[in-house]
Order: C-alpha cells, then sequence, then structure tokens
C-alpha cells in the first residue's frame, strides 16, 4: 500500500498554527472530516485516546497519530507541518514539525500497521524529511511525498 493511495491534496495542511496537542489533532483532523464527512470532535476524542496509552510523537521531529473509528470504511490520512514545532510529549523531548495523522476502520489491524510501517520507513530518510520542512506549500509538500512514496 502506499501513501498516495490513502493521502489527498486536501488534506495536507502547510502551516500548523497550533502550540499544543490538543489544537494539533484540532487542525489535522479539520480537513480530514470534512473529506469523510466525519464528526470532527469524535475523531479528536478518538485521537487524545490514543495518546493517553502514550504519545505517538515518536521522536526526530515526527508524529503520527492515529486512531480507530468504527463508522469507516477506508483508511484515511492526513498531513501537517508546523514549522515552528510543536510540544507533542515526543519520545525524545523535542518539538515535533511533520506529522501523519491516521484514522482507520475499526477492524483493519493489518491495513493500519502497514501504513504506519511505511510512513515510519519513509520518515527514517534524513534528506526527506528536511525537503518536507523546506516546502513552500501544500501543492509542493504533496509532490515531495509522491516522489518518496514511488521510491519505497
Amino acid at each position: 500500500m502506499k501513501i498516495l493511495d490513502v493521502l489527498s491534496k486536501e488534506t495536507i495542511l502547510d502551516d500548523l498554527k497550533a502550540t499544543d496537542k490538543k489544537g494539533v489533532l484540532e487542525e489535522l483532523v479539520a480537513p480530514v472530516a470534512k473529506k469523510g464527512n466525519l464528526d470532527s470532535d469524535q475523531l479528536v476524542r478518538i485521537l487524545m485516546e490514543r495518546e493517553r496509552l502514550g504519545s505517538t510523537g515518536i521522536g526526530g521531529g515526527i508524529g503520527i497519530p492515529h486512531g480507530k473509528l468504527k463508522d469507516i470504511d477506508d483508511l484515511i490520512l492526513g498531513f501537517g507541518l508546523s514549522r515552528r514545532g510543536v510540544n507533542f510529549e515526543s519520545m525524545d523531548g523535542r518539538p515535533t514539525h511533520i506529522f501523519f495523522l491516521l484514522i482507520t476502520p475499526e477492524n483493519s489491524t493489518g491495513l493500519h500497521l502497514k501504513l504506519l510501517a511505511r510512513i515510519s520507513r519513509i520518515l527514517k530518510n534524513d534528506p526527506f524529511r528536511e525537503r518536507l520542512m523546506d516546502a513552500a506549500d501544500a501543492e509542493e509538500l504533496f509532490a515531495i511525498i509522491k516522489e518518496e512514496d514511488e521510491e519505497f
């Protein structure tokens, strides 16, 4: 499964304004909820519950907030870039800049794990992360992700 099988341009945010975890989740959820015709408050609640189990800020400036929802049929992916960085309670204690938001159907553990693994794998590439940070807008972010997604 490729990232662009589920990520669309409408769910890419190129300049997150929030300064805390809940605010980032609210911002990331807004275009995803709109695209999927979902309740954004419910999505934020699900994501915050998942965060209470342990931060999805994996370190290195990366956060992959994710949650499961029973009312959907397909995976939904969003992307956000915080140029300032946010305290996302990351494992390394450093600010988080790059966010992939993943919402999956409640019974799709296999797909969920495959996509998480793919996202984690491409984010290990330092030049890729640097290119994301330097992107001018959502269009460029989409092109960078597409290029990297095709290489893997």
